[in-house]
């Protein structure tokens, strides 16, 4: 409770304080300066029409103008008007102008941001969370530091300087009746500003938990079709939607009460300016002309009241958002290079792994435990094993997707944590197991990890990935488009553009993680052959559930139980009557069965 309270007490404040937004104002100091400094100059102006008016409403009432000076009045009215147009160009171009090159560079730094956090931060995070920050949440903070900025300068203004001329110009008595009731105005929004805030926060979260629910279930609707769950998704969509409807009409409530109470506060001071400003202007305290220009003024000065409750609303919002976002930039990049990185360009395919154990973020259990093997430049190693027993971790240590402990790791002689993270990943051609591809066209996919290569390279690479034949038969060929995550392909097609994708690279590594599982045996054979055709001198890693895709490689390993409990070649374990050699007969027996 004392935290939400705290959280509360520095609403507004937290916007204006905050560091981050800060240093754009900085940044960007120039541009609010000319802004605001217009914005001042046409305030200014403004403030001469009820004067203008004024003196014509005398001028006429005494019979000293005529028409020539009516004309005279209306052309400093229209030059004012003219002045005001141009006025309000400029400021808008400077004040939001700029409030929109801050959400544009926010939302860089955002998305730079997040592509530095490690696996682990998206693991733990949803996707549609992280989308309401980069929409929603922006989009709250670009208002406080545009309109908002806006409003405090411009009710400020307008509000100090009709009050001097309503007290110099007309009367002082007047004045202090009539602005008595706006101040409520003021204070009221100040209160309601906490709460606008909290309900706000409410908003944007509920918005979240709807996007992350619906980004999953489109991603998920051929699961969600093939079990026949479409109606208990509707259903629970219902739920979730319903949730994010009842905050925005929490919130919405707040907004329906503070307009028709700001109008009713207004119209009571016009109210006193009428009665009493009326009175005294049939005693002649104050001329006719002054009494117009008064009530004017005070139609001038309901806006800065008015513009106080909803700058406060628009900097709490501004300042719930700011929060969320400044959150995850907060988040700590923990896979980065150490302080003592060695400048390594290039690396060599030997890999020694020694005493090797590791536990995942916020787990008790071991996913690797005293894990030992070496592996010389241009082998190929084979990893086979059960369900979980470690073989993907050991590819997310190698990728140093997750940091290992030093001394467990070396790659070429280097212990992994001294080689800079684009060094090692560049050298590494990575083929995991969901096999995810972008909506874009087959050519652009193949050409991911490289992005210049020639036609003949992408071709080539699509040739020892055996798919080429396959890409031949769509009607754009190469430029063609997959859906979402590939989803127009079938599973071994991406399988084969992955593998197509790690090879053009040429990595001194290559991991296939389960990477041919989806493709026919014989398919699975050439792609092997090519692999050894055209990678000599190279290193292979490759995971594997069927046998036969890693039986020829010098060093196979089996985990079980996130061990190493056997290692050695194809024939070596099939003599030792373990785990290798059972799945390995079971295997045969399968494949003889079906050839039945």
């Amino acid at each position: 409770m004392e935290d939400k309270n705290s959280t509360e007490r520095k609403g507004i404040m937290s916007l204006i304080k905050s560091n981050y937004i800060r240093s754009y104002f900085k940044k960007y100091k120039y541009q609010y300066i000319i802004g605001i400094a217009i914005l001042v100059f046409i305030d200014i102006l403004q403030l001469r029409v009820p004067l203008v008016i004024g003196d014509a409403a005398d001028g006429l009432e005494s019979g000293i103008i005529d028409m020539a000076g009516l004309l005279y009045y209306v052309k400093i009215l229209a030059v004012i008007g003219l002045g005001v147009a141009v006025g309000r160009f400029g400021w808008r171009s400077f004040i939001f102008g700029t409030s929109r090159r801050i959400e544009y560079d926010i939302r860089n730094d955002l998305f730079s941001h997040l592509e530095l956090l490690s696996v682990r931060y998206f693991n733990e995070n949803k996707t549609g969370d992280i989308m309401a920050h980069m929409t929603n949440d922006l989009n709250a903070v670009r208002m406080a530091v545009g309109p908002g900025v806006l409003m405090i300068c411009d009710s400020f203004t307008i509000g100090l300087l009709t009050i001097i001329n309503m007290i110099t110009q007309i009367d002082i008595k007047l004045t202090i009746l009539a602005a008595i009731p706006l101040s409520l105005i003021a204070i009221t929004m100040a209160i309601f500003g906490k709460e606008m805030h909290s309900r706000f926060k409410g908003k944007q979260e509920a918005f979240a938990k709807m996007s992350d629910y619906t980004q999953e279930n489109i991603s998920g609707i051929k699961v969600i079709k093939a079990f026949v769950q479409e109606a208990k998704e509707i259903e629970a969509f219902k739920e979730i939607n319903k949730n994010n409807y009842d905050k925005n009409v929490h919130l919405l409530k707040l907004y329906a009460l503070m307009n028709p109470y700001m109008r009713a506060i207004s119209g009571a001071s016009i109210a006193i300016a009428i009665g009493y400003g009326g009175y005294i202007t049939i005693l002649n305290v104050i001329t006719l002309g002054q009494f117009v220009a008064f009530v004017q003024y005070l139609g001038m000065l309901v806006w800065p009241m008015i513009a106080v409750g909803m700058t406060i609303n628009i900097i709490s919002m501004g300042s719930a958002s700011l929060q969320r976002i400044e959150k995850i930039l907060d988040e700590k990049i923990d896979i980065k290079d150490s302080d003592n990185v060695e400048d390594i360009k290039e690396i060599e395919g030997s890999i020694k792994i020694k005493n090797l154990s590791f536990k995942y973020p916020k787990s008790d259990n071991y996913a690797l435990e005293n894990v030992s093997f070496n592996i010389e430049k241009g082998q190929t190693l084979g990893i086979v094993g059960r369900t979980g027993s470690g073989k993907t971790t050991l590819v997310n240590l190698l990728l140093r997707l997750f940091d290992p402990d030093r001394g467990t790791i070396f790659i070429g002689n280097h212990d992994i944590l001294d080689i800079p993270l684009k060094t090692l990943r560049k050298n590494i051609g990575y083929v995991p197991q969901d096999n995810f591809l972008f909506s874009n066209t087959i050519s652009n996919n193949i050409d991911f990890g490289k992005r210049n290569s020639s036609q003949e390279e992408i071709i080539q690479s699509a040739k020892s990935a055996c798919v080429h034949e396959n890409i031949k038969e769509f009607k754009h060929g190469y430029e063609t488009i997959v859906g979402e995550r590939g989803v127009t392909l079938s599973g071994g097609q991406k399988q084969r553009v992955s593998i197509a994708r790690a090879l053009i690279k040429e990595p001194e590594i290559l991991i296939l993680d389960d990477s041919v599982s989806a493709v026919d045996t014989d398919t699975e054979e050439k792609i092997l052959s090519h692999l050894h055709e055209n990678r000599k001198g190279k290193t292979n890693i490759i995971i594997a559930h069927r046998i036969s895709t890693i039986q020829n490689a010098d060093l196979i390993i089996v985990l079980d139980d996130n061990k190493i409990i056997e290692q050695g070649k194809h024939e070596e374990l099939i003599k030792n009557k373990k785990l290798y050699n059972k799945l390995f007969e079971k295997q045969l027996l399968e494949k003889a069965l079906e050839e039945n």
